[in-house]
This record gives structure tokens, sequence and C-alpha cells, in this order.
């Protein structure tokens, strides 16, 4: 058993998230991931209404008495979603832990902890994070280069940020970005963090509710798989590596604005990609992980594996190591 802040402070039995993604995180792969001795995230927003949010959490409740959480993302939009009435639904729901990302999250903190709920704050760089920590938060997940979705523009990959991280903050700090086994885990845990967060690893699983195709091409793809989209725009975001995502880049390349690549990033064509399997329907998330991903485990074959083989790696694998080296002094 591999006990850390996290686990203690957030009373999970495994130092493992499964971090919100928009389209897949339901209550059927939070439930699992819960069930499984991690931690659950239900992502907020992929409910159309903060009613059906409400239920998505009693569906989830149905599954499993473990500890989950919620993810709400902060976006700046044109019509920005009602969060006021999804924090609310969160709150009268009765979940305890909650995971932020995107903007600042100052103005839900008050309710939330009033509520008892413990919050963790997605960020992608040390700044931010010691920002997220001023205001309150209970812990961060700090987001390398590496990752799928947002990275940020520092372009700083985990094995800096993760120390950089840690050497600075006092709250329990979660990697995100980059892992999708043990050794992930484990070298996570050397560099000063608290426990893993991951989301495509999570996606490639068989209760994760995306299309077959989807999972199958994960396994293909490699770590090169990928594409970074909107540079020019300074919003710069990870995908998975297809004909829109190719189309999104050579117009960057030619100078655009986000009016002239909208209609290609709509986020119901990534949605149809999730549902139907259709690969090229529109771009869809995914990290460079994902060149280490090569099956498709039931989430709790998944999470013990990782336990059973992190252990391994402390306990036999680098003690060796020391044992060796004292043996030759």
């Amino acid at each position: 058993m591999i006990r850390t802040r996290f686990t203690e402070e957030f009373g999970v039995r495994h130092p493992i998230v499964q971090g919100g993604m928009m389209w897949v995180g339901r209550a059927e792969l939070a439930a699992a991931v819960s069930e499984a001795g991690a931690l659950g995230i239900i992502t907020g927003l992929t409910q159309p209404t903060p009613e059906d949010l409400v239920s998505e959490i009693a569906r989830c409740r149905e599954m499993t008495d473990q500890p989950f959480g919620v993810n709400l993302t902060i976006l700046p939009s044109i019509n920005p979603p009602p969060y006021a009435e999804y924090r609310q639904a969160i709150v009268e729901s009765g979940v305890k832990i909650v995971e932020t990302a995107g903007s600042n999250p100052s103005e839900h903190l008050p309710v939330f902890h009033k509520a008892g709920i413990k919050v963790i704050h997605k960020c992608t760089s040390v700044r931010h994070a010691l920002k997220a920590e001023q205001l309150g938060v209970d812990a961060v997940s700090i987001d390398g280069f590496e990752c799928a979705g947002h990275p940020g523009e520092d372009d700083v990959p985990g094995l800096v940020l993760i120390p950089a991280a840690a050497s600075r903050l006092t709250i329990p700090i979660l990697a995100s970005g980059g892992i999708a086994d043990a050794r992930g885990m484990v070298a996570a845990l050397a560099l000063g963090a608290d426990g893993a967060n991951m989301g495509t690893r999570f996606m490639c699983t068989a209760e994760s509710p995306v299309a077959e195709q989807v999972k199958q091409q994960i396994v293909t793809n490699s770590e090169l798989d990928t594409k970074l989209i909107f540079r020019t725009l300074r919003n710069t975001a990870r995908v998975a590596a297809n004909a829109i995502s190719a189309e999104v880049v050579a117009k960057e390349a030619e100078g655009v604005e986000f009016s002239d690549i909208q209609h290609l990033v709509a986020g119901a064509r990534g949605r149809k990609v999730f549902e139907d399997g259709d690969l090229d329907a529109g771009i869809w998330t995914a990290g460079q992980c994902q060149g280490l991903i090569d099956d498709v485990p039931t989430v709790a074959e998944l999470v013990d594996r990782m336990m059973a083989e992190a252990e391994e790696i402390i306990a036999s694998r680098l003690a060796g190591m020391v044992a060796a080296a004292e043996a030759v002094r």
C-alpha cells in the first residue's frame, strides 16, 4: 500500500486520480475508478444542465459508495454556462471533492469550502499553482507539456515542472500529463508529487464511455501521434493526430483568426468522434502517453496492475539498486 498526503487528506486508497474529460467523464467511468480505490471524476459540463448533473451524480452514487469528485472547468465564453447553478448542483448533491480547471476558481471556493468540499485546481505553471495555493485550494494538479488538452504556453514538461512545483508549494500536488503506468507514477512520486492524475490512460479502459474505435486508435498510436493546435492563437491544445487537426495546423500556418477554424474544432464534432467512432469527424484530445498504452483493460485491472508494479519498482528495483551500491562500498 502506498500512502501519501493526497490519499490521507482526500480519503482514497491509491494515489491515482481520473481527471475530468469532456464527453468522457461520465458516471460509469468515475464509479469504476473509485471502486478500484482511486478517485473518479465526473465532468460537470458534459451534462447539458445542472439538473442533468444532479442525476449523473446520483447515478454514480448507485454504482459506488467510494469517494468521487466532479470537475468544473471555468473558461471564457461568449455564452458561458450557468456556473453558479452547476456549483449549487454539486453542493446540494453532497459531493465532497471538486476538480477545477481553466480560469481562476476564486469565486467558487468560498461556497465549496463552506459545504466541506475539498478543491483540486489544475494548473500548467508554478506561478498559477502558487496563486491557487494562495487562494486556498486544497491541492493542485500540475499539468506538464506532455498532457492532453491545454498545456499552457510555457512548454515545460513534467520532469521539470513537477519538482519545480514541489519545491515551492506546501499543499498536496498531483502530477498530470504523460503518465500511463506504474513507472510514470513512481517517477512522479520521486519528483515530489503526492499522486498521479491520468486522463488518456483512463479513456482507454473497458468502462470508458467512448467508441471502441477511439480506444483502438489510442492503442495503435505512438507518442508522435498528437498535434498542437491553436499555437498561433496562444491557446495551445494537444489533440490526437487526424485529418481535422492536420487541417487546423495547416490553416494556422497561413495565419488565421479563431473564427476561420471554429467550424473545424466545434465541440459537437469532437463529441461525434467519441460517440460514433468516426475518428476524423472532429478534434479529440489525447496525450503523448498514448505511446505507452497497448491494451484496453478494465479500470480495476489497470489500477491493480499499476499499484502492484509501483510497489515492486519501489521495494525491489530501486531498493535493490541502493543495496547493490551499499554492497560495493
